[in-house]
């Protein structure tokens, strides 16, 4: 095999690689004494059918598997011999003309990272932001439960419904004075103020008493999901059968015990635990951004381009879901599209950072066990219902990228933890309003850490702040999803290009129980 570079230039290689015309019939010869023994053919008996005659019925199958191999075998000594660490999958293509029998000129393409600078990680500084959980706190969250778990009693005779009441009907809706599908019903309860009907309905059941008869005036909105429907103006003739009272629930043991605890001070306990637990996530993410962003202030190196562009299609493809899902969709898009720009800077900061922690982790022994892997598949596995999940952990256990895509998460946070163990932190009690308030004005948006499996883990890096409510926020399209590939050497592997739950969903939909091996390279592209 011969090897011309063709391009050299920043991270980009170019080669063009020429395998023999011999060296692709010897590995047909190989092939055809590996299938020789386990050929049928009348005449012959089991494995005593001649090569020349495999050769005649199996030729041209014969002919691309060897090249297919020797594309595989060239496209890997290059890698190998030049000691590349690709930033993607190469781009391998056979050239046009090829003929059976005759030289095939082969061209590769790849970028591969870059030499990342050691990085400093000595002399770091944070500030630790932290809440204190006061009762007040507390008592706010057994009210919100109180409310949750609101009853209703029978109300006093000649009671006046009002909001908050809750009014039980029989009803028969009809448009331009006929009976539509679905608008008729019996027993429907609908506590007033709730929101939960069409606009203006519960607002006309204000007033009402157990045994009125009531006839009212609504019109269906615009976006409403039955098509018939939608903008019609219609009537609804009412029967009020009953009208209940709100019961109010009282904090008390009996009250702990209707949600099977023990007494109202373990209630109280479980609460506390849980806002401790939210403000310890706010002062992680919090100081998480401040390492990064000292990070990303301090080292700049060249990133390869073909990895920032798989980063910004992931933060687009999660911006334009989101702009979907906006009530001025077009606006959302229109400002996304003013800053197209700033968005491909995220991109670029994030694949930097994420080299740069990859780089942490590797230099400093990061790694992921098998016991804290086998843990993760395990907990990814019970997202799915109990047919899907063996086929699921199958999945990962035969894909790398799946493997990686659940490993990502605990790898970056154990660099982190690894940097905050090495930084000069201090502390500072603040507000809860305050904390949340600095991390929400802070330009941290969060990063894939390229590293050390296919290598992405994520970190929070720098984000232009969305400058209208209708447009989807920078951060929070930035930081959609945390972590996706980190563990193992970089090369072999693309980006993935969605999230691992994603991934994972789709295969325990689709993927067969035992996954068939990956294909050799297609002869005309790789």
């Amino acid at each position: 095999m011969q090897i011309a570079e063709t391009l050299n230039e920043g991270l980009k290689r170019a080669f063009t690689l020429t395998i023999t015309a011999k060296d692709i019939d010897a590995l047909v010869d190989a092939e055809v004494t590996k299938v020789a023994p386990q050929m049928k053919m009348p005449g012959f008996r089991p494995g005593k059918v001649p090569a020349n005659l495999v050769r005649k019925m199996h030729g041209p199958a014969l002919q691309q598997e060897a090249l297919n191999t020797a594309i595989q075998n060239g496209v890997s000594k290059l890698v190998a011999d030049n000691k590349f660490r690709p930033a993607m999958q190469p781009s391998v293509a056979l050239a046009d003309g090829y003929e059976p029998g005759k030289d095939a000129a082969i061209t590769v393409e790849l970028e591969i990272l870059p030499d990342v600078p050691a990085p400093v990680i000595d002399g770091i500084k944070l500030e630790r932001l932290t809440v204190e959980v006061d009762e007040a706190l507390v008592d706010e969250q057994v009210d919100q439960l109180l409310g949750q778990q609101k009853s209703f009693e029978d109300a006093p005779k000649k009671h006046v419904a009002a909001t908050g009441d809750l009014v039980i009907m029989d009803y028969l809706g009809k448009v331009d004075g006929e009976p539509f599908d679905g608008g008729k019903g019996e027993g429907m309860s609908v506590e007033i103020g709730t929101g939960r009907l069409i606009p203006g309905f519960e607002d006309q059941l204000v007033g009402v008493k157990a045994g009125d008869e009531k006839q009212i005036n609504v019109t269906f909105p615009e976006e409403y999901n039955v098509e018939y429907l939608k903008g019609k103006p219609a009537t609804f003739d009412l029967k009020i059968t009953d009208v209940r009272v709100a019961k109010a629930a009282v904090a008390d043991e009996d009250f702990a015990k209707s949600l099977g605890l023990e007494s109202l001070e373990q209630l109280r306990g479980l609460l506390k635990g849980q806002i401790e637990q939210e403000h310890n996530g706010l002062t992680r993410t919090h100081m998480k951004r401040k390492l990064l962003d000292t990070l990303a202030g301090s080292h700049d190196f060249e990133v390869p381009p073909s990895m920032v562009e798989a980063e910004f299609q992931q933060i687009w493809s999660q911006l334009e879901h989101e702009a979907s899902h906006e009530a001025d969709k077009e606006a959302a898009l229109a400002e996304m599209e003013g800053d197209r720009e700033e968005y491909r800077r995220i991109a670029e900061r994030r694949v930097r950072l994420g080299l740069l922690l990859s780089e942490i982790g590797q230099a400093n022994g990061v790694d992921i066990t098998q016991a804290e892997m086998n843990r993760l598949v395990a907990q990814a596995a019970q997202q799915y219902p109990q047919a899907q999940r063996e086929r699921f952990m199958q999945y990962v256990q035969q894909e790398p990228m799946a493997a990686a895509q659940l490993r990502a998460p605990l790898y970056e946070d154990k660099v982190v933890d690894l940097l905050f163990a090495k930084a000069e932190i201090t502390d500072r009690v603040v507000a809860r309003a305050e904390l949340e308030a600095e991390i929400e004005a802070e330009d941290g948006a969060t990063g894939h850490v390229h590293g050390p499996d296919c290598g992405h883990d994520h970190g929070h890096d720098e984000k232009p702040k969305a400058k209208k409510a209708a447009a989807p926020k920078k951060a929070k399209a930035a930081e959609a999803d945390v972590a996706e590939v980190v563990a193992e050497p970089v090369a072999k592997k693309a980006p993935a290009k969605k999230a691992a739950a994603q991934k994972a969903e789709a295969v325990a939909e689709e993927a067969p129980a035992k996954p068939k091996a990956a294909k050799k390279p297609a002869a005309k592209k790789a």
